[in-house]
């Protein structure tokens, strides 16, 4: 992407391991480490926003084997499977009941093998896609409990800014950006490319199925923002110095126009007349 830090352009640096998620966490390490160098008792706001797991779906290859076959139930099942998870960590009521499968949303079953098998690859690396972010922001809390700051530190992790997105279409993509642009993209082109899902030379996105299941157990996806499948989304928050009741739930309507006003109210600042 077209990136710029202040008003300098900034490049790709060389080399075929690059990752933006890495270099955008190197360089919130290297700032923080530059405010706590230089004021130290200062309290500190760092905005951290990756390109992941926004599509496309691009990941270092270390991470794809981690998932192999791990959707091969398809996204019947997964819905199956994840709300049953989230009822035991009490994420939603125990009473909870799955929203149906529209008719426009095709069931796993009626999805020919060799397009099967190109969707769990497409979900595959997603996942690792997924994981790969984990650890990078696993790496910013590092950081902070290094120089003992993360007790103190208010984190605020928004996941998401919407429902999945079912861009890739129902049959997934090689180049989600082509099947935007009315570009046609053959059954023989995709289960070809199926080893380039994941890598730089694929524009991955995975089916609209996976969208649906990824909004389990709500109705539709991104885009539809009449269902909660296409509007809602995680908040986790911690701040351990503060908050005591570590693993509660909350389940209570919250918007994210609730972040910064929370923010000002805990560090003392007066909500701005106009901006």
């Amino acid at each position: 992407p077209t990136l710029y830090e202040g008003t300098t352009p900034v490049m790709r640096p060389p080399g075929k391991d690059y990752h933006l998620t890495e270099d955008l966490v190197d360089r919130s390490i290297q700032w923080l480490r530059a405010q706590q160098s230089v004021t130290p008792r200062k309290p500190f706001f760092l905005y951290f926003a990756p390109g992941a797991t926004h599509a496309p779906i691009q990941v270092p290859s270390e991470y794809l084997a981690r998932y192999a076959g791990k959707f091969d139930q398809g996204w019947d099942r997964i819905r199956e499977e994840i709300l049953a998870r989230q009822k035991r960590l009490g994420v939603v009521p125990a009473n909870t009941d799955l929203t149906p499968r529209a008719q426009e949303m095709p069931s796993w079953d009626s999805v020919a093998p060799a397009d099967r098998k190109f969707a769990s690859r497409l979900m595959e690396a997603y996942a690792a896609f997924l994981s790969h972010t984990d650890d990078q922001i696993g790496r910013l809390v590092a950081e902070l409990e290094a120089d003992g700051r993360f007790d103190d530190t208010l984190f605020i992790y928004i996941v998401g800014d919407n429902g999945a997105s079912a861009e890739g279409g129902l049959e997934g993509s090689l180049s989600y950006m082509g099947k935007i642009q009315g570009l046609p993209e053959t059954q023989a082109a995709r289960i070809a490319g199926i080893d380039r899902i994941g890598g730089p030379d694929a524009h991955a996105h995975y089916n609209a199925g996976w969208a649906w299941a990824m909004d389990t157990p709500f109705q539709w996806t991104k885009t539809v923002a009449s269902h909660l499948g296409g509007t809602r989304n995680p908040l986790v928050v911690t701040w351990p110095r503060r908050i005591k009741d570590q693993g509660g739930l909350r389940s209570q309507f919250g918007h994210v126009n609730d972040i910064v006003p929370t923010i000002l109210e805990i560090t003392g600042i007066k909500t701005p007349v106009e901006v």
